[in-house]
């Protein structure tokens, strides 16, 4: 398939990741397809999802990060004299060792704490302490404290194993997040589609074993474009399958 082939060929370069430094500040940028692993020089690890961008300045006092866009998880180094800040929009999450992932949503931040405690202030809000198995829903005049149990936690992070899990969402949701890893998109084409649902896991190297999941177990037709994007039709029982 098209689309399968073109997801492929973007995982080639998945190791690449975009460095530039400015004034003591190194930005980091993934492309659309790339999953980058980034060791920082206090020790700690960055991970960047699928076209996403960080900015980074260590000092003697301290160790500062700004997600500009996408998705970023972190292994934090424990260094109690230099704090870790991570800022997401109105939110500073604070840690000392620490492991968590924070994703930048349309119109709110999205905190899953995996080890460890974190401190959040946003704006003039007291700050929260969140701990493992927690999350929190960022918003300019809010923070929402979540209890997260370990199947949405997995389901949060898997993208670091380079997996989408899928636990009952609907075919819109699903595609939405295919569409973080692919220069093509899947698209709908029909209304009926958007509200079935579907689970699974499946890898985000390649369309092919989700869109196949689609055609066996929903009454989906797939049609490929030439541009390598997928539309999504409502299979009626009279019809073949598409290819």
């Amino acid at each position: 398939m098209i689309a399968a082939a073109v997801a492929v060929m973007l995982f080639i370069v998945a190791a690449i990741v975009t460095v530039r430094t400015f004034s003591g500040v190194d930005h980091y940028e993934t492309e659309i397809g790339q999953i980058s692993d980034i060791a920082l020089d206090d020790g700690s690890t960055l991970h960047l999802n699928s076209d996403s961008a960080a900015e980074v300045r260590f000092t003697d006092h301290g160790r500062k990060v700004r997600i500009l866009k996408g998705e970023a998880s972190f292994d934090v180094a424990h260094d109690r004299s230099r704090p870790f800040d991570v800022e997401a929009r109105s939110a500073v999450i604070r840690a000392v060792g620490t492991a968590f992932n924070v994703r930048l949503r349309p119109s709110l931040v999205e905190l899953t704490v995996t080890q460890g405690t974190v401190t959040v202030h946003s704006g003039n809000k007291l700050a929260q302490q969140i701990s493992a198995g927690s999350g929190a829903v960022i918003q300019p005049r809010s923070v929402s404290l979540t209890h997260l149990d370990s199947r949405l936690i997995g389901q949060r992070t898997a993208w670091r194993e380079q997996m989408v899990e899928l636990d009952g969402e609907t075919i819109e949701q699903a595609a939405s997040e295919f569409n973080r890893y692919r220069a093509a998109p899947i698209l709908i084409g029909d209304t009926r589609v958007s509200s079935l649902r579907i689970g699974g896991r499946f890898r985000i190297t390649d369309s092919k074993e989700f869109l196949s999941a689609l055609r066996l177990s929903l009454p989906i037709r797939v049609v490929d474009g030439q541009d390598g994007s997928v539309m999504l039709l409502y299979q009626d029982e009279q019809e073949p399958a598409g290819e």
